[in-house]
């Protein structure tokens, strides 16, 4: 989930920037720190917005640069435990395929995909059911639910998030399309 949060953190203004300490400064220099950065409170810090306030800046010892506590807001991806997500597929391998939602990526482990067996095709790339002949491929839309979620803050590209789609109202787009037209013609056919 998308989230606008307040937060507080410190930023380095380097020696020849300190005549000119402003909010666009040092927006600038907590969007280098922080964005991209995983933190287990806040999710995924995807944006810094508004900076609020500057503190007073501080000198260490043996530093060269200024420190100054700054308020601001912060647009970050937080994903939540059973909450459904859209995504893209961004890779297919043999165990599953791995969905980019937000800045993240989830795996889409190949039995919580369908009820049918899908069988890994290299060459191509995907992942193919031999009764519905129902594909699975990179680039496909997808909509599934978050069901487990271990984030790692000091490698964010380490964090694990489990999906599954194997519920009626999730998967690939083109599959729950088609999927509604034939209970709406089902539908039809009984009136």
């Amino acid at each position: 989930m998308y989230k606008r949060v307040r937060l507080t953190d410190t930023v380095e203004v380097p020696p020849r920037h300190l005549a000119d300490v402003s909010p666009d400064l040092v927006k600038r220099l907590l969007q280098d720190k922080l964005e991209g950065r995983m933190d287990e409170n806040a999710g995924s810090v995807v944006s810094v917005v508004d900076v609020h306030d500057i503190g007073t800046g501080a000198v260490l010892p043996n530093r060269p640069g200024v420190y100054y506590e700054a308020e601001f807001d912060a647009l970050t991806f937080d994903p939540e435990m059973q909450e459904v997500v859209d995504g893209e597929v961004v890779e297919v391998v043999n165990f599953g395929a791995f969905v980019g939602i937000g800045p993240v990526d989830g795996l889409l482990h190949v039995s919580q995909i369908a009820e049918e067996y899908l069988a890994y095709d290299e060459e191509n790339q995907q992942l193919a059911s031999r009764d519905s002949n129902r594909v699975l491929s990179v680039g496909d839309s997808v909509r599934a639910r978050i069901v487990t979620k271990s984030i790692d803050e000091r490698n964010p590209r380490d964090s694990k998030i489990g999906l599954t789609a194997k519920q009626p109202g999730l998967g690939k787009h083109e599959w729950l399309e088609q999927d509604r037209k034939r209970r709406a013609q089902q539908g039809q056919a009984g009136d």
